[in-house]
């Protein structure tokens, strides 16, 4: 990490973004500012609101010490555009990156090792944090909670979806409620870490989706016709 203490922070997978950009002092977070963003105006409003955190804040992007980015899982084309420019940022001003999943910024907002997004079609994206064993995160319906063993005791939720589908299936679990993940909490989890030399390559990061794209799920292969001699 440079010498610079500044890192940038994006999420766009969610049904809103944001980009933050923070300070690290010592081992603290101090955030310097936010800029939320409408959901499906990313690819419009993600690289203005970037500069006008920038020059709000007196910095180039070569000033900065790094970036984080949550990539997913979430909305497909938020994830592509929230990574994609990030990707782009760093390989330009040659800036070391770190991705984070969005499950594990909300987990870890909430203090609680699980938690659980809305990911539409009655299904949930599931983070499961047990003791002793590295955190698992899955897409999962109401079969898959079904036959979960052990579930957790709490889990962390932001959205009414996902609350509704683990109060069906898995009522003794205590959710532990919270506002939705945001960048600057992606900065207050992942800055020290940047900050620690922890970084991702940039040229294999990919999403973090969880799930297939609507085109390899409903998509039909195209079938040969046979040509005549």
């Amino acid at each position: 990490m440079s010498e610079s203490t500044i890192v940038l922070g994006i999420d766009t997978c969610g049904p809103t973004g944001s980009a933050a950009l923070a300070r690290l002092t010592g081992g603290s977070v101090e955030i310097l500012g936010q800029t939320e963003l409408e959901g499906r105006s990313y690819s419009a409003t993600l690289l203005a609101a970037i500069a006008e955190l920038l020059e709000q804040n007196a910095i180039k992007p070569r000033e900065l010490a790094g970036i984080v980015v949550v990539n997913g899982p979430g909305s497909f084309t938020g994830v592509r555009i929230g990574l994609g420019t990030a990707k782009g940022l760093a390989e330009g001003a040659d800036l070391p990156m770190m991705a984070v999943s969005r499950l594990e910024v909300l987990a870890a907002k909430a203090e609680t090792p699980s938690a659980a997004l809305d990911a539409h079609r009655h299904e949930i994206f599931l983070r499961l944090g047990e003791a002793g064993q590295a955190p698992r995160e899955m897409l999962a319906g109401a079969a898959e909670l079904a036959v979960a063993h052990p579930a957790p005791e709490r889990i962390a939720v932001c959205d009414e979806a996902a609350q509704a589908l683990l109060k069906d299936e898995w009522a003794l679990v205590e959710q532990v409620c919270t506002d939705p993940p945001t960048a600057a909490d992606a900065l207050r989890l992942c800055a020290p870490r940047l900050a620690a030399g922890e970084h991702d390559d940039v040229a294999l990061l990919d999403g973090h989706y969880l799930r297939r794209s609507d085109a390899e799920i409903f998509g039909e292969p195209a079938v040969a016709t046979p040509q005549s001699a």
